[in-house]
């Protein structure tokens, strides 16, 4: 169903379509919360950025593991819909907790950084590459990212700008 719709470029048929099996879903090798962010991602494709908005709240509310937190999602669709300030709270409510996984800082790091927050997402992407192990596949992602937006603040390079091989 995923591949039939990326290779027809049809993101608001494939969000139907997850959205719907995530409402008849029970169980099996994948949550409900994940499918709710599969659907989330195709709406803001589609340019349905408040359908997306819905998806991600209903993910959250799932609980079910997600890869990253949906909150992280709502973030970026609020900054997309012109309410940056919530945007804002909800990064500022995930930073409080400080409980992130790395999957979920990188994509804060990213939100901030497509929103014109440079420093607010060095921040991020330092604090997740400090925490994350050295063999989580999202290491090197977070490195070369860090390493990207410290090129664009036009800072040296540093110790952990050095470990990108």
């Amino acid at each position: 169903m995923l591949e039939q719709a990326l290779l027809a470029d049809d993101h608001g048929s494939l969000a139907r379509q997850l959205d719907e099996l995530a409402v008849a879903y029970s169980s099996g090798d994948v949550s409900r919360a994940a499918i709710l962010v599969l659907a989330a991602d195709e709406w803001r494709q589609a340019g349905q950025p408040a359908r997306a908005l819905e998806c991600f709240q209903r993910a959250l509310d799932d609980g079910g593991e997600s890869g990253i937190d949906p909150r992280a999602g709502i973030a970026d669709t609020l900054f997309e819909l012109d309410r940056p300030g919530e945007a804002r709270d909800v990064i500022e409510t995930l930073r409080a907790e400080g409980t992130t996984t790395p999957a979920t800082a990188h994509n804060i790091a990213e939100t901030l950084v497509a929103y014109g927050d440079l420093q607010g997402g060095l921040e991020w992407a330092t604090q997740a590459v400090l925490t994350c192990a050295e063999d989580d596949p999202e290491h090197v992602a977070l490195l070369r990212t860090r390493y990207r937006i410290r090129l664009d603040l036009g800072l040296p390079e540093d110790e952990l700008d050095s470990l990108i091989s």
